[in-house]
């Protein structure tokens, strides 16, 4: 559970306003290193910062980036010296047809489909290897869906270092050429990610200098997602909206776009207006749903059977804190069948010209349910995460849709098919 890597002390890193390693579940604190696990009561680790005065101006002079909140992550102060893919600042759509189409007055979309290799996995790998630079690694790793693979191999590739990446053998084609092509170490296992996630852990006690960033570098690749509440925020005109959905796979996405709310509050960098986050998972893999529907506090892990598998994890590691924020916020996890997937992808095309993989389908899919349910309030000011390009999930709409005709090549044959 732990790296070999020296746990050197915490003055020997730079990783700016990061101090220490605290516990999410006993608050046992312990020196900046290689670890991810509390050592009193085996909990997850995440990174405690002491900020020091970060002001908006500061940072809207900063770099079109996630460097320009580099003051509030866990990397170097001289991070953008380092070759990076330069992640961040996607654009948020103000989504008014869409909006029309779910009956949400103020609707808009974070659309993270801009980033280097088309997710926001590009935002938690370039924290990742910053941290892993400072910690002493020398290839970066990891267990992956899909698009964290591809993540990992560009910011590898990038930086000069060697790659590892393990992913599940069903893995989308698209998925698998666009890692392969950077040409690093990719290996297929036959499995689902939980198996790949075991194994991962297992090749990370044994390879000291391998940065798994989802596993032994995990608390400092997971403040990576806090940079999209910092961008929403400031995109918003500094103000954070009234209500959000968050696609879930591991769940720490959604919990560190909480965490960023609650940052910028803090600071002083937004007013603390109260907010609510909702969670959206696939049916064919929805254990956090399921848990907060039943009113449990345990996330049963479920065998994932979903053609949304960038979240078909079915053991979701932070699913517990996924179910602590959504209660807290006053939110709910919400989950959509593959037909509604589908959907979701197609509505959000069509009416925004946004296309989206399967998890921005489970996203735009799961909103429009909260609102015939009643638990998203249509005139609260709603953000949509769209996490992913659908270039990488051809498959599950290439039977769905096409021309609209075969015709000759003249114009009386268009005007016929076009019915006019």
């Amino acid at each position: 559970m732990t790296s070999t890597v020296d746990a050197r002390t915490t003055a020997a890193f730079n990783l700016g306003p990061a101090r220490a390693l605290s516990c999410r579940e006993c608050g046992h604190q312990i020196p900046l290193a290689a670890e991810f696990a509390c050592s009193e009561c085996f909990g997850p680790l995440e990174v405690a910062y002491e900020f020091g005065q970060v002001r908006r101006e500061d940072i809207e002079a900063g770099p079109k980036s996630i460097w320009r909140y580099r003051n509030l992550l866990p990397v170097p102060t001289d991070v953008q010296s380092f070759p990076n893919t330069e992640p961040g600042l996607t654009r948020l759509v103000k989504a008014d047809r869409l909006g029309a189409a779910l009956g949400v007055r103020n609707l808009w979309v974070k659309d993270d489909t801009g980033n280097p290799t088309h997710s926001f996995k590009d935002r938690v790998v370039a924290v990742a290897l910053a941290a892993a630079r400072q910690l002493g690694f020398k290839v970066l790793a990891c267990p992956s869906t899909g698009n964290l693979a591809n993540a990992v191999a560009a910011a590898a590739a990038r930086a000069g270092w060697e790659s590892v990446v393990l992913i599940p053998s069903s893995l989308e084609q698209a998925k698998i050429l666009t890692t392969a092509v950077y040409d690093g170490a990719l290996i297929a296992v036959d499995g689902n990610y939980d198996d790949v996630n075991r194994l991962a852990t297992q090749l990370a006690a044994e390879h000291e200098d391998w940065a798994f960033v989802n596993v032994n570098v995990r608390p400092y690749y997971a403040e990576g997602s806090k940079t999209l509440a910092y961008e929403v925020a400031e995109q918003l005109g500094w103000r954070l909206p009234g209500q959000i959905v968050v696609p879930v796979a591991s769940g720490s996405q959604l919990t560190k776009v909480d965490k960023g709310f609650r940052e910028l509050g803090e600071l002083g960098l937004v007013d603390a207006t109260p907010y609510r986050v909702f969670g959206a998972q696939a049916t064919g893999c929805s254990p956090v749903s399921a848990a907060y529907k039943s009113g449990t506090d345990v996330v049963s892990p479920v065998r994932p059977d979903t053609i949304a598998r960038s979240l078909a994890i079915g053991a979701p590691a932070d699913g517990p804190y996924v179910l602590d924020t959504v209660r807290r916020t006053g939110g709910a996890v919400e989950d959509v069948t593959d037909e509604e997937v589908v959907e979701g992808i197609r509505l959000l095309a069509r009416t925004e010209g946004i296309f989206a993989e399967t998890a921005g389908g489970v996203t735009v899919a799961t909103a429009k349910k909260l609102i015939e349910t009643g638990q998203l309030d249509p005139d609260a000011d709603t953000v949509l995460l769209i996490t992913g390009d659908g270039l990488k999930t051809l498959d599950a709409v290439s039977d769905r849709i096409g021309p609209k005709a075969v015709v000759p090549p003249n114009a009386a044959a268009v005007t016929e098919a076009l019915g006019l």
